[in-house]
């Protein structure tokens, strides 16, 4: 069973775990829990009838969605590196963020599968792997979506730096519905905006052939304070993220659920027994067992506050967490302490896992591209859909053991 820490408890835990850069003043607030998420339970409008996540969850029986017309927007490119990728991130060997390029979190999850499916560990697409992963081949990179209405609900603005006037937002919420676009699908703002030219998906007429697809081409930012390339009612290619299904009734947190939901992150996770952090090779495995069933690029730790090697115990897990701010515990000088409220640009993102090391614990980030580059201060530190994903997975008998 999992334990949700109380308030005081997840204070005094997450006080000492920064990151470096964590008040970076491109990050940005929702200016509350209610608008950064839909509220309401699994009936809330953006749920749909057979997926407790939301209208844009995956549908593998219908992935392309229609432009207006009878034909649905087929992609124009194959995107190999994604569509892998996405396969990966669905069956939990975390790529980090999805962007059709090779790169170390890709080069993990691929050594990962390979790993777990007795090949030669190469950390390549190599024929051997593609044969493998040829069992997902009717997953396409991409799939078309609908942004909900109910999104322009949402009120963004930016998070000021001070974190002095952090500490008086309602929330660390997302600062644009790009970018809370972007967290869904696991990607960047800059590969969706590569995704849909000029707005519109990629491989989408350019002739308009309704008043619906009129204003889809003439999607543009508005003036409004947040808005940015997207908005509600657009219709845009994404990557073709699943295992976002939410069962009724497996999550009893609601916010938690709304969480989830906003992250792409189903409540179907295998239970897992212990989980191994690389301080080389930037990886936490999950293991049921002898059976490796997750594996994710991490950050953790650095010279000034190196990763606490040796095994440790789960005491409990804060979902959504404020945070305390001390300066002197993050090595940052004297100077005063703030609480900080909760959200996912949080310094430690939308969950806490509180290991028995004190003041240490596995959490997620606002800055999901930084994993496996920036260190943190001796936490453990994921994207927050992989934070969430490993939430899921652990308990309080699950052991922690961090090596070299």
């Amino acid at each position: 069973m999992h334990r949700s820490l109380f308030v005081a408890v997840s204070l005094c835990a997450l006080t000492a775990c920064g990151m470096q850069g964590q008040d970076n003043p491109e990050q940005g607030e929702a200016s509350s829990i209610a608008t950064a998420i839909p509220s309401g339970g699994p009936d809330y409008e953006t749920y749909s009838d057979d997926n407790h996540a939301d209208s844009m969850a995956s549908n593998d029986g219908a992935i392309a969605t229609s432009d207006g017309s009878d034909n649905p927007i087929e992609d124009p490119k194959h995107r190999l590196v994604m569509r892998a990728q996405v396969v990966l991130d669905r069956i939990g060997f975390g790529p980090g963020v999805i962007d059709g390029k090779m790169g170390m979190s890709t080069e993990n999850a691929l050594s990962g599968f390979q790993e777990a499916n007795d090949l030669a560990i190469t950390g390549k697409l190599d024929d051997e792997t593609k044969r493998a992963l040829a069992e997902w081949d009717r997953i396409p990179a991409t799939r078309v979506v609908t942004i909900p209405a109910s999104w322009g609900d949402a009120q963004f603005k930016p998070i000021p730096e001070d974190p002095a006037r952090k500490a008086e937002a309602d929330n660390l919420g997302y600062t644009s519905l790009d970018e809370r676009l972007a967290e869904r699908f696991h990607t960047t703002v800059e590969v969706l905006r590569q995704l849909n030219p000029d707005g519109r998906p990629a491989g989408a007429s350019p002739v308009a052939r309704s008043g619906a697809a009129r204003d889809q081409a003439g999607a543009r930012p508005t003036e409004r304070p947040g808005d940015g390339y997207f908005r509600p009612g657009q219709q845009i290619r994404v990557p073709n993220i699943g295992g976002d299904a939410i069962e009724p009734g497996a999550i009893a947190d609601k916010g938690w659920q709304q969480t989830l939901a906003a992250l792409g992150v189903g409540s179907d996770q295998p239970e897992v027994d212990r989980i191994v952090v690389s301080k080389s090779a930037d990886t936490l495995k999950a293991y049921r067992g002898d059976e490796l069933v997750a594996m994710f690029t991490v950050s953790s730790g650095s010279s000034q506050f190196p990763l606490p090697l040796g095994e440790w115990d789960i005491l409990g897990e804060a979902y959504n967490p404020p945070y305390s701010y001390d300066p002197a515990v993050l090595g940052k000088g004297s100077g005063a302490t703030y609480k900080l409220p909760p959200g996912p640009n949080s310094p430690v993102g939308v969950v806490w896992i509180d290991l028995s090391k004190e003041h240490y614990g596995i959490h997620g980030t606002p800055d999901p591209e930084t994993i496996g580059r920036a260190q943190s201060s001796g936490c453990v530190r994921l994207t927050n859909w992989d934070a969430a994903r490993l939430a899921g997975m652990v308990s309080q008998s699950t052991r922690v053991i961090f090596e070299a």
